[in-house]
């Protein structure tokens, strides 16, 4: 199994990831990322993942709620959970984690393990993530039943299927345990606004190189423009703006990463129609100019 990089994530008109994880045989994939050079930006996909902290300190953005995820501590995301990625400073910060599908763990729907424990954690709308910090038995238990199926995805050794899928499963096994199902869900406030910001992110995302304006943001989900401020501080803590900066930031790099077509025709395509200010912005969320970013890789 190819060990790769998620970093930058490809998505539908939806804000759905296109990559396929894994294969329909074994749907499971492992990754390794430097999120320094490259955040995991806004995405969702309908498999569920898990991650732990290698180096450094990560900053996981999911549902309105940051968390600083230290060395060694984990997390978990449930399907279908908008959630971004990014070092919490100017430390390496390096993760490892899977993108598995449920059926993995859970086999058919009609199963005792579907039914037990699966169904009950993915329809959970107040288990969206877990954070594990490590600070009680059941949460060291889970970090290593992650890194041993990465490690095992990683080195493919006869029969790594099986470890993988029985760390996984375990892994699951202690999220239903220790995370019962609760009474309380979320306002209906809260559902209507993951709507309200998934539209209007789907919308910058597919319209990232046109001029932007909060306006017509507010527009693509039908709301004020204050509202549009609101949501976007609520969900996600930044401005529509800002997130189209990060955006168009994010776009450039990986046009820098992988062609060797000029900086000032980069800019261009990803909205900047002044090479004064995408430099500017540039070093202001990567600390450094596009030329050094190309040169270092």
């Amino acid at each position: 199994m190819a060990l790769s990089s998620c970093g930058s994530v490809k998505t539908d008109p939806q804000g759905r990831e296109l990559l396929e994880h894994g294969t329909p045989l074994f749907p499971a994939a492992c990754y390794h990322d430097n999120i320094t050079q490259a955040d995991v930006s806004w995405h969702w996909h309908e498999e569920l993942e898990v991650l732990v902290v290698e180096t450094g300190t990560a900053r996981v953005a999911v549902n309105g709620t940051d968390r600083m995820v230290n060395q060694g501590e984990g997390f978990f995301f449930n399907t279908g959970v908008l959630h971004s990625i990014r070092p919490a400073g100017a430390e390496v910060c390096r993760l490892r984690s899977i993108v598995f599908h449920s059926r993995l763990v859970g086999g058919s729907m009609d199963s005792i393990i579907w039914q037990k424990y699966l169904e009950p954690l993915l329809s959970d709308p107040c288990r969206p993530w877990v954070y594990f910090t490590n600070l009680q038995a059941w949460e060291r238990d889970a970090s290593v039943a992650i890194q041993e199926a990465w490690q095992a995805c990683v080195f493919e050794t006869e029969g790594f299927e099986f470890t993988v899928r029985e760390r996984l499963s375990r892994l699951i096994f202690l999220l239903a345990k220790n995370c019962p199902k609760t009474e309380k869900r979320p306002s209906e406030k809260a559902l209507r606004d993951g709507e309200r910001i998934k539209a209007m992110l789907r919308y910058i995302q597919g319209h990232y190189a046109e001029e932007l304006t909060l306006a017509k943001i507010a527009q693509s989900a039908a709301v004020s423009k204050n509202e549009c401020l609101r949501c976007f501080q609520s969900m996600i803590g930044s401005t529509p703006i800002q997130y189209v900066k990060q955006i168009r930031i994010q776009k450039a790099a990986e046009l820098l990463a992988s062609t060797d077509r000029k900086i000032s025709d980069i800019g261009m395509e990803c909205g900047f129609q002044e090479m004064s200010y995408f430099a500017k912005t540039f070093r202001e969320l990567k600390g450094c100019t596009p030329g050094a970013f190309r040169r270092r890789l």
